[in-house]
């Protein structure tokens, strides 16, 4: 990663205008750059502008007057919720587009970043038809003709959204699309190793007609550009999706002015297999497969990734032998190639992370099954390639199993009853999601029951609804998005008592 001030170099300057304030693109103030570098190669995929504190403070201000002053927040329902369609319908003609920039960018393969096109459009429709359906607002009944007394919801004002790498425009549409239907404005900030398709959605949204200044971006690092968003006095909501260690930080910053704060942290999430979920070839066979799924997609950088399997003890040694198997068949390139079914890491940083876990555990006894190394060949290159990695006969007590690894590691426990399962399973700081599996119904539902998880999946792993509730458990983080919780993140709740036949009350006597 490199950063460079001015114009130097022979790129067109208008690879550098990918900061948007009150709908003017533009350079960073300081005419500073970043080079984006493609996670397959390490050579330069894109340079943007490397904002700060004065792009940041401006992109602020753009917002605010267009809360303040501009139309959006007094926009019709209908409107709003015809822009969000409008910009749906967008998504899908820049499909291949939009997914071929976000599987070079982020690493992942081709296919995902199709899928986590179609994704973002759902989330755009589903919040579209959410504010559509919903009422004026909810009549309370004061006991008395004269007075009309009405629970209102309205929006919370300027929003500070701040994403991460792994699912750059996935993450950006689950926070810009509520706020968007809830008629706030806002400004972006997408992680600074991945931000060419928020950059993208941004230009779609003025496409679709968005106003001038409801929607603001900065490129550029969490210190200053993400820092001043949480600190700052005119913004009235931050939701920050990262890190626990980051996440912390935005907390604290917020608090001087407290705003509404929105948090999701990742996860350290369990995978638990029952014996009796592989009593038959198909249960097995299933359940490995979801195991992996659970494990390895988008090479483990997946805040909901299945990296912990607790795995009941008469079964251990069958299933992880499979597991370890089939993991080293795992095929592993650049995401755009046909047939590749794991990408590279994200960056340079984050395989050095992955490579000191898997050496952590190793010296703390546990036994390596499959991976445990990068690959080898031409073909990988520079690139930021790890093997898929099994790591048997693990325990609470290696760092491995108690720390969000974000990469392609899973680690297997074991237990001998369900209580033991349930114990290892909730045994987490985190608790953002984690899988079940059984053949018996009333076993899955009553330990999914006892999971202090914000997401439980029985006998799956993986899939979510636009219109169910996404968020954790604990240091997982707070508040919810999607759902109709997600939308009221983006809203503050207002009470209107109307008396309908004043007259004096006579309190005083004078």
């Amino acid at each position: 990663m490199t950063n460079r001030s001015g114009t130097e170099g022979k790129r067109d300057v208008s690879d550098q205008l990918t900061i948007h304030v009150g709908g003017e693109w533009r350079a960073a103030a300081t005419g500073a750059t970043r080079e984006i570098l493609d996670p397959a190669d390490a050579t330069t995929l894109a340079v943007v502008a490397e904002g700060g504190a004065e792009d940041t403070d401006a992109a602020i201000a753009a917002a605010r007057t267009a809360f303040d002053d501009g139309a959006w927040p007094r926009t019709p329902v209908a409107e709003r919720a015809a822009l969000l369609r409008r910009v749906a319908d967008l998504l899908q003609r820049d499909r291949e587009t939009l997914g071929l920039l976000e599987s070079r960018d982020a690493g992942k393969t081709l296919e995902e970043g199709r899928v986590d096109v179609d994704c973002v459009t759902d989330a755009f429709r589903y919040f579209a038809d959410l504010v559509m359906n919903e009422s004026g607002g909810r009549v309370v009944d004061a006991g008395t003709p004269d007075v009309h007394s009405v629970v209102v919801h309205e929006p919370v004002g300027v929003c500070a959204l701040i994403t991460p790498w792994n699912y750059p425009l996935l993450q950006a549409s689950w926070k810009i699309a509520p706020a968007l239907a809830a008629g706030n404005t806002f400004v972006v900030k997408p992680s600074e190793i991945t931000p060419l398709t928020t950059v993208a959605l941004v230009r779609l949204l003025a496409e679709a007609g968005l106003p001038d200044g409801v929607a603001n971006l900065v490129t550029g690092p969490g210190d200053p550009v993400g820092a001043r968003m949480s600190e700052h006095p005119d913004v009235d909501l931050v939701s920050f999706t990262g890190g626990l260690v980051s996440g912390t930080k935005v907390m604290r910053a917020a608090a001087d002015s407290v705003k509404k704060v929105a948090l999701e942290l990742g996860g350290k999430n369990p995978n638990v297999v029952f014996a009796d979920a592989c009593a038959t070839d198909e249960g097995f066979d299933t359940a490995v497969d979801q195991a992996l799924n659970a494990a390895f997609i988008h090479s483990g950088q997946v805040c909901s990734a299945g990296s912990r399997l607790i795995v009941e003890e008469s079964l251990r040694e069958r299933f992880v032998a499979e597991l370890a198997r089939r993991a080293e068949r795992i095929r592993i390139g650049r995401g755009t190639d046909k047939g590749v079914e794991c990408g590279p890491l994200v960056s340079a940083q984050q395989l050095a992370r992955t490579e000191e876990y898997v050496a952590s555990a190793l010296a703390e006894g546990a036994v390596l099954r499959a991976g445990g190394e990068r690959p080898t060949g031409p073909a990988y290159g520079d690139g930021y390639f790890y093997r898929p990695t099994v790591l048997d006969r693990c325990h609470r007590g290696m760092r491995v199993v108690r720390e969000e690894v974000f990469g392609p590691v899973l680690t297997v426990e074991t237990f001998r009853t369900e209580d033991e399962a349930v114990a290892l399973a909730n045994d987490t700081e985190y608790g953002l999601a984690g899988g079940v599996w059984s053949a018996e119904p009333g076993r899955a539902r009553r330990v999914a029951g006892r999971l202090r998880h914000g997401t439980v999946w029985i006998n799956d792993f993986h899939p979510y609804l636009p219109q169910a509730e996404w968020g954790g458990f604990g240091k997982s983080g707070i508040g919810r998005e999607l759902g109709p919780a997600g939308l009221a993140e983006y809203r503050e709740t207002k009470h209107v008592y109307q008396n309908l036949a004043p007259r004096p009350v006579r309190w005083f006597a004078g």
